[in-house]
């Protein structure tokens, strides 16, 4: 059975909605981003915000849940590995600020 994150959490990443559709999630479950993370393979908020280019929403992710920039996606990738591939330089400068550990992260086939 394939576990994902609640569709309307995806869709606030992939627009960047902070405030009116994130937060209200959080105020109905305050567990959400935990149990988003106890999922050992998964697209997080901060893959799918990563992958739209949403860096505002990106950051707010690695300011809640910093464990999220070392998650591998289940095709093996964190999301610091998709933005180097992307060549989304600002976001991986971004996030290589916020956290230095996501960079040592070893994702698909021990690719660091």
């Amino acid at each position: 059975m394939a576990i994902s994150i609640d569709p309307r959490l995806s869709e606030a990443a992939r627009l960047g909605n902070i405030d009116d559709a994130f937060y209200a999630l959080i105020h109905e479950d305050p567990y959400t981003l935990d149990h988003i993370d106890q999922i050992p393979f998964v697209h997080t908020p901060l893959h799918i915000a990563k992958h739209e280019g949403q860096i505002h929403f990106a950051m707010e992710m690695m300011n809640l849940k910093p464990s999220f920039a070392r998650k591998l996606n289940r095709d093996g990738f964190s999301p610091m590995h998709l933005a180097l591939r992307n060549g989304q330089i600002k976001l991986v400068l971004r996030l290589w600020k916020a956290d230095k550990d996501p960079v040592r992260v070893k994702g698909r086939e021990g690719k660091g």
